[in-house]
Parts: C-alpha cells; sequence; structure tokens
C-alpha cells in the first residue's frame, strides 16, 4: 500500500474484529459506534443487558456480538475473548471503556471504596489487555496476525489533580497512563501497540448537567472553560477520531502514547 498516493486507506478496519468493553457507558458506547460505522466486527461488552441491547441496536447493520458480562476477573476477560474468537475467528481490536468514579473527600472515603475505584479502572483493563494480548500473540505466531491494537480509557484526571474528592479516580487515570506506556515498550516488538484516549468533560449522562442553561452550570462552565483554549465542552463526535486512529493502520508507529482529547485543557 502507497500510504502518501491513498492516506485515507490507512485508516480502513473494515472486516477487523474489535471488543468494546463497558459498551453502554457513554464512551463505550460511542467507540461501538465509530467502529461499527468503519465496517468493524463487535464484540459489545456489558454488564447492564438493556442499555447494551440499546448500544447493539445503534450499530446498525454491523456484525455484533453482545457479551453481557464485566471485565471483573481474570475468568471473566478469558470468557469474553474467547467468546469472541469462537464467533470472528480472531481479535484485532480491544478499547476498554469499562470503568467508574467515585467522589469522596479522603476523610470521608473507605478504603474499600477507594479499592473498588482501583479495581474497576486498573485492574480490570489490565486483565482484558492481557487476555486479549494473548490472543493477538497467538494469532501472530500461528502467522494470520499483523500485531494488534489496544486502546485504554485514561482522562486528563491521570496527569491533573481535582480538588473535589478525586483521589481514587486520579490515581486509577494515572495507573491507565503507566501501564499504556509499559505495555506500549513491552509489547512494541510484536506489532501489538497500547495506547489511550485521555478525555477532559465531555457530554454524557454523568455530566448532562454540565451543558444546562441554568446558573449554576453556566458558573461552572465559565470557571472550567477557562483553562480550555477550544472555549467549549468535549462532544462524543470529539472522541471518533482519536479512536479510529488509535485502531488503524494510521497509528503503527505510535504506542505507549497519551492522546488528551481535551481542547488543550491539559496544554496550558
Amino acid at each position: 500500500m502507497n500510504a502518501l498516493a491513498n492516506p485515507l486507506a490507512l485508516f480502513d478496519i473494515a472486516g477487523k474484529v474489535a471488543i468494546v468493553t463497558g459498551a453502554s457507558g457513554a464512551f463505550g458506547a460511542v467507540a461501538a459506534q465509530v467502529l461499527a460505522g468503519a465496517g468493524a466486527k463487535l464484540a459489545l461488552v456489558a454488564g447492564n443487558a438493556a442499555a447494551l441491547a440499546g448500544t447493539a441496536a445503534a450499530c446498525g447493520d454491523a456484525e455484533v456480538l453482545s457479551i453481557n458480562a464485566r471485565p471483573s476477573d481474570e475468568a471473566a476477560c478469558e470468557r469474553i475473548v474467547a467468546d469472541t474468537v469462537a464467533r470472528f475467528g480472531r481479535v484485532d481490536i480491544l478499547v476498554v471503556a469499562s470503568g467508574k468514579n467515585d467522589v469522596a473527600k479522603i476523610a470521608d472515603m473507605a478504603p474499600a471504596r477507594f479499592l473498588d475505584v482501583m479495581d474497576a479502572n486498573v485492574t480490570q483493563s489490565w486483565l482484558m489487555a492481557r487476555a486479549a494480548t494473548r490472543q493477538m500473540l497467538a494469532q501472530n505466531v500461528e502467522g494470520r496476525g499483523d500485531g494488534g491494537k489496544i486502546v485504554l480509557m485514561s482522562s486528563a484526571r491521570g496527569l491533573l489533580g481535582h480538588p473535589a474528592g478525586y483521589t481514587a479516580y486520579c490515581a486509577s487515570k494515572s495507573a491507565i497512563d503507566g501501564i499504556t506506556k509499559a505495555l506500549g515498550c513491552e509489547l512494541g516488538p510484536t506489532g501489538i501497540t497500547v495506547n489511550a484516549i485521555a478525555p477532559t468533560v465531555f457530554r454524557s449522562p454523568l455530566t448532562a448537567w454540565m451543558f444546562e442553561e441554568n446558573d449554576n452550570a453556566a458558573n461552572v462552565r465559565k470557571g472550567f472553560l477557562a483553562r480550555v483554549p477550544k472555549g467549549r465542552l468535549g462532544e462524543p463526535e470529539d472522541l471518533a477520531g482519536p479512536l479510529l486512529f488509535l485502531a488503524s493502520k494510521a497509528s503503527d508507529f505510535y504506542t505507549g502514547h497519551i492522546l488528551y482529547a481535551d481542547g488543550g485543557y491539559t496544554a496550558g
């Protein structure tokens, strides 16, 4: 392929097999629709069966395997990969969009709550990446593969702190950044790339109040947007381009990279 003569071919993922965990959540649903629209075959994973069905329906005519599960432990992650391979024969792309937040000041947060966030955001991401990596490596050994793409979910809060009780969340996203960099180095020679998308505030059911037209939301936005050079909050569409880039051949020379989808928030 002559990439200079046909650069759009670099973004072609038609026929690739992608797993998306947290497919019922805000980013997971966006990821599912973007990958479906680009022609990928999808294994959509979520614990909320009704919301998972909604995401699957939004993927239109794409080939979709719905897996009503959570990447809660080693066995669950191995089953997710095995079910995907049983249906589609391989795994080319993994997008880990599952996770959670729990906001509380440190003096009021029980250790179990902190550990729960770390498990959901860090341990489960590591376990899912491990399961997918094993399959991707097996494909390479058998001569059928060309590496693989792992995309983890970080946040601007992996780089920056937050004054309102985000110790668990910030720590978990900093850990995702570390995993991304370490796995990028470890797996680079295999052709598997590992990168992360790190958004700031995006429109979702959890952040919808920040987009409302009332004095409270306007005051919060004003303070936040003073730090955002682009002058607005994020929309789901702002995640589409970064995800397709990291899931496609276009990013073959990028690994261990944290891609900030933040309107410049972390730049200044």
